[in-house]
């Protein structure tokens, strides 16, 4: 019933530009937050950034703040991640999760899209 594909992943140098899309399908009426999360070779998944669906209030990662911005487009069911500045430490596959309450259990998520950025 709920769907979530993510894009726009690739391979970027340092200092570059990539916005991920995210596809919600489902049950976007009722959700609560929409987050991304990152998880590089070797380390645990991160938390990068969230939106409150209904309100677009915006939480960050301090790794991440200042560069990445998310945002909603609840007519359209989507979720983006404007990347700027990358950098090397930035590698990783990005995920889209979703999180149906404020308690973010992030019930439903996406497969994953790879960023790379070469130095």
């Amino acid at each position: 019933q709920v769907q979530l594909v993510e894009s726009g992943g690739g391979l970027v140098q340092a200092g570059g530009s990539l916005r991920l899309s995210c596809a919600v399908s489902g049950r976007s009426f009722s959700t609560y937050f929409m987050g991304w999360f990152r998880q590089a070779p070797g380390k645990e998944r991160e938390f990068v950034a969230k939106i409150r669906w209904s309100t677009g209030s915006a939480y960050y990662a301090t790794s991440v703040k200042g560069r990445f911005t998310i945002s909603r487009d609840n007519g359209e069911n989507m979720v983006y991640l404007q990347m700027n500045s990358l950098k090397p430490e930035d590698t990783a596959v990005y995920y889209c999760a979703q999180s149906m309450t404020m308690y973010e259990k992030y019930e439903y998520w996406g497969m994953g899209t790879q960023v790379t950025v070469s130095s």
